[in-house]
């Protein structure tokens, strides 16, 4: 099988569903929360005009990083905030996401983290290009509100995550696969089904 293209060498330029390039990485995700609200960044497709959802703070885990390591460096990348390990509740949940954009199907195997903070104002001084593109802003969303929200929550279950961070001693929540798309996988990927393989970092 051909080895997945590297994330990071997306360029955003839309291709036909069938011709989507396949990538897949590790990555990590943190619920920032004052207990009522949660953090979510507005991300865009740029290859679909229009589109838009709310996505927690996270990335991709840099080879020899552990999950927590990958969680503390994104949080203070894309929030200017940080914290120490012990700040962190988690993992809470563990899944492998299938997210379909318009340039590409990106399979992440991922752990969340929930991070309990007084509201402060997220710096973006640290963002990438890439999600100086495709972020366009943020919110404080009310956790009873993240199922009635007008734009999609991803995750859609973040509320139950931010609960399940209650029990710290807790193992993590296998949530399994899920899809998350802008342009809908072909049949058969979301899955699983001839996706690369995705090994829990070491």
């Amino acid at each position: 099988m051909t080895e997945p293209i590297p994330f990071r060498t997306r360029n955003f330029r839309p291709v036909p569903p069938a011709e989507r390039p396949r990538r897949a990485r590790r990555g990590v995700r943190v619920v920032v929360t004052d207990g009522e609200a949660t953090l979510l960044f507005r991300d865009t497709d740029p290859g679909l005009p229009g589109s838009a959802w709310l996505v927690t703070p996270g990335g991709g885990i840099d080879p020899g990083e552990t999950p927590a390591e990958a969680a503390l460096r994104e949080l203070a990348e894309e929030t200017g905030l940080h914290v120490e390990a012990a700040d962190l509740v988690g993992p809470v949940m563990h899944r492998v996401a299938v997210h379909g954009y318009s340039d590409q199907v990106l399979t992440q195997e991922e752990w969340f983290y929930v991070l309990r903070t007084p509201r402060f104002e997220p710096d973006r001084s640290g963002h990438t290009a890439a999600e100086r593109l495709t972020l366009t802003g943020h919110v404080w969303l009310p956790l009873a509100e993240v199922g009635d929200s007008a734009i999609p929550v991803w995750p859609a279950v973040l509320a139950e995550v931010v609960d399940r961070a209650a029990d710290p001693t807790a193992g993590p929540w296998e949530l399994g696969w899920v899809e998350e798309s802008t342009v809908g996988v072909l049949p058969g990927q979301a899955d699983g089904a001839g996706g690369p393989a995705v090994a829990p970092p070491r």
